[in-house]
């Protein structure tokens, strides 16, 4: 069952606040629209690389409440990653697949805005979610925040993805209507997701700006992920 994001205005603006150092990638603004068949860095490559855990998260994350607290983030030098399951984040600027009628737990509201000031459209971004910072893990202690460039991995699919919204602080493993779709994983807020079988792989000290622009999250996540899979 998913669990609703966290998007109080009292959380987003905590977790708003700068404390990483400035990006290393700063992606400039375009406006095409999202591209569904992305990138020539394979799957299998990817998950090669992510093998091998070296855990950063000082425990690990439950996948849903009321399951085992079984999944780790890890880390390289560039990178975090997890492989958890997807539920669906249908929250944000309300749309004919995500709205009130369509998600018992609809939120109109992200952790992350556009450069309109609007909330991000889970039916059109893909975009991942990562948990709010807790004994656990602090993502923003370790390069990510809003906008991060994420590789999605599913099966012999790729999806880039950026960070677009914060979860309850002990659940890992969601992602928006848009990410799923493109990764042919059913999106429906209601029942859809996956129980198994997803990677996330966010690189580390990188920022979309405007975060909506999708085709720059897509043109930098594809060249680190190129640089990712020959890491050492």
């Amino acid at each position: 069952m998913r669990v609703q994001s966290l998007t109080l205005a009292a959380a987003s603006a905590a977790l708003l606040a700068p404390t990483t150092p400035p990006s290393l990638e700063h992606a400039t603004a375009r406006t095409e629209p999202v591209v569904r068949r992305e990138g020539k860095v394979a799957a299998a490559d990817l998950l090669a690389r992510v093998r091998t855990c070296e855990p950063v998260s000082h425990g690990r994350y439950r996948s849903d409440d009321g399951t085992a607290a079984s999944v780790p983030v890890c880390g390289t030098r560039n990178a975090v990653f997890w492989k958890a399951d997807m539920d669906i984040d249908c929250d944000g600027r309300p749309g004919s697949r995500c709205n009130s009628r369509t998600d018992p737990l609809f939120s109109d509201a992200t952790a992350f805005q556009q450069s309109d000031g609007r909330y991000l459209s889970a039916e059109r971004l893909p975009y991942i979610v990562v948990p709010a910072p807790s004994r656990i893990w602090d993502h923003r202690e370790y390069g990510v925040r809003g906008g991060s460039v994420a590789a999605v991995v599913y099966q012999d699919r790729v999806q880039y993805a950026v960070v677009g919204d914060v979860g309850p602080d002990h659940i890992i493993g969601e992602a928006s209507y848009a990410t799923a779709e493109a990764l042919g994983i059913p999106p429906d807020p209601h029942g859809g997701g996956t129980s198994s079988g997803v990677t996330y792989i966010v690189f580390r000290n990188t920022q979309v700006k405007p975060i909506e622009d999708h085709a720059a999250a897509v043109a930098t996540g594809e060249r680190l992920a190129g640089l990712f899979v020959q890491e050492k």
